[in-house]
């Protein structure tokens, strides 16, 4: 029975033969044994392992955005320079202007601390000066003055600058003649009454209307002294700023300011063939006060015609009025052009476009402002932008990028000059050396020009004088003709 078993199971696992050959196994096949279902279970195993792929993907790219950015975030925080706590300002698209005005705010702020501390502390030291000299007063003659120890290095220096002992007073000054006023001071033709001032006994004055404090008039006699020997600036002789008002006595100038002598020569001025001659030396001579003024890394901020005075026009016209007047060599900061008192009030029809809009004066501005003057000359004292009325009219046409209108009657070389001027931005506009070669070579040409005018008038004159020579019946006639 076992061997009959075992010999159908053989006979049932081994293959049959047939007429076509052997056919497979009926049940030991693994593709029999799935069928339809065992297809699906395949191919929901791909697609979950496809799935997992992917989310792992997902998770992988999220990782890396999220790593670069934090690093991005970690550049915008250094670039704006706040705390961890980031506002939705910075998190605007970082473009260079924006960056750049951010900067410059935070630049002036910066500046504005610094200046309202420095303010405070010269105060002090102002109020420990007083009573440190209130308590001299207070001592007797005979005992002899001791150094208080309480006196700071700073006080000590500011205890050197104060005058006490002027050498001249405003009582010794007879005031002849009005010459301007401006916002800070008055101008006068004056006569020294007792003794002369470096051997000058007619002289200019300037004195200083009320609430103008002494800082500021010591500024400006630092500044004046610094530019001394220039035959293109007007000199400084003395000051007294020991008392109220504060007055500084210049060197004596005969016309007053350039804008009152065009007003009150224009006529002549007109009629004269050689004016754009004349208004190109003065122009040049300006110049080369503003070239002096660069050297000494001085910024003037109250470039004007009624700025500038007249001793003899056109040769000897002097830049005055350095109020606004600015040393960098004495600022600390890098940004050092940028205005310290944006509350100040300032000429707002010659400042330049940029400080109205980033609050930012530099040489540029005065090379700005030296357009001005020379449309001023051009136009004889007219101010500029005359159609405009209001300091807000005035502000946003210059702004949105509109100039003054060609002055009739203006050679085309002056109105390069004055265009190259107003170029924007500041950095196209030309330095002042370039402004002295540009009128040198204007100069060179009327030069030339009247030369060869000369020349021509003596030519016509030696032909004429050989004529006579020639034939001198006929010129006694022509001659008798013309006196009957």
């Amino acid at each position: 029975m076992r061997a009959e078993g075992l010999s159908c199971v053989t006979a049932s696992a081994a293959p049959v033969q047939t007429s076509a050959g052997l056919c497979p196994p009926r049940v030991g096949s693994l593709d029999a044994r799935r069928g339809p279902g065992g297809r699906q279970s395949l191919a929901v195993c791909v697609l979950s392992a496809a799935l997992a792929m992917s989310v792992l993907l997902f998770i992988v790219v999220c990782i890396v955005f999220t790593v670069r950015y934090r690093r991005l975030l970690r550049k915008l925080r250094y670039q704006c320079k706040t705390f961890p706590r980031l506002d939705h300002q910075c998190l605007q698209p970082l473009r260079p202007e924006l960056l750049l005005e951010r900067r410059e705010e935070e630049e002036r702020l910066r500046e504005e601390r610094e200046e309202t501390v420095r303010e405070e502390r010269e105060e002090r030291e102002e109020i420990e000066v007083r009573e440190v000299r209130e308590e001299t007063e207070a001592i007797p003659a005979l005992t002899p003055l001791k150094r208080s120890s309480a006196v700071r290095s700073s006080t000590r220096k500011m205890w050197k600058t104060l005058q006490e002992n002027p050498r001249f007073t405003k009582s010794d000054l007879n005031l002849l003649q009005l010459i301007k006023a401006g916002k800070e001071g008055v101008f006068y033709k004056a006569r020294m009454t007792r003794g002369t001032c470096k051997g000058h006994n007619m002289v200019t004055c300037k004195i200083s209307k009320e609430g103008v404090r002494v800082k500021h008039v010591e500024t400006e006699v630092s500044i004046m002294r610094k530019l001394v020997h220039h035959k293109n600036i007007l000199q400084l002789l003395d000051w007294n700023t020991a008392e109220d008002p504060f007055v500084l006595i210049l060197e004596y100038v005969s016309y007053g300011t350039l804008r009152t002598f065009l007003q009150m020569n224009k006529a002549t001025l007109t009629s004269d063939p050689d004016q754009q001659s004349l208004l190109t030396i003065a122009s040049y001579h300006i110049a080369l006060a503003l070239q002096h003024l660069r050297s000494k890394n001085i910024v003037h901020c109250d470039l004007a015609l009624r700025n500038i005075m007249v001793d003899k026009f056109p040769w000897e016209v002097k830049l005055a009025e350095f109020g606004l007047a600015r040393d960098l060599t004495k600022m600390t900061s890098r940004r050092s052009s940028r205005w310290r008192n944006p509350r100040q009030r300032v000429p707002l029809r010659w400042y330049p476009p940029e400080y109205f809009k980033n609050n930012y004066y530099s040489f540029k501005g005065d090379v700005w402002a030296f357009g001005i003057v020379l449309w001023e000359m051009q136009t004889f004292g007219t101010l500029p932008y005359p159609t405009l009325q209001t300091s807000e009219s005035v502000v946003y046409h210059i702004c949105i990028g509109h100039k003054n209108s060609n002055p009739e009657g203006c050679r085309d070389e002056i109105l390069h000059v004055m265009r190259d001027c107003w170029l924007e931005p500041y950095t196209l506009r030309p330095t002042f050396t370039d402004i002295v070669r540009m009128l040198e070579n204007i100069m060179e040409n009327d030069a030339d020009m009247w030369m060869w005018k000369v020349l021509n008038r003596k030519r016509k004159q030696n032909i004429t004088e050989q004529v006579c020579k020639e034939r001198p019946d006929e010129t006694k006639i022509k001659t008798g003709l013309k006196q009957d």
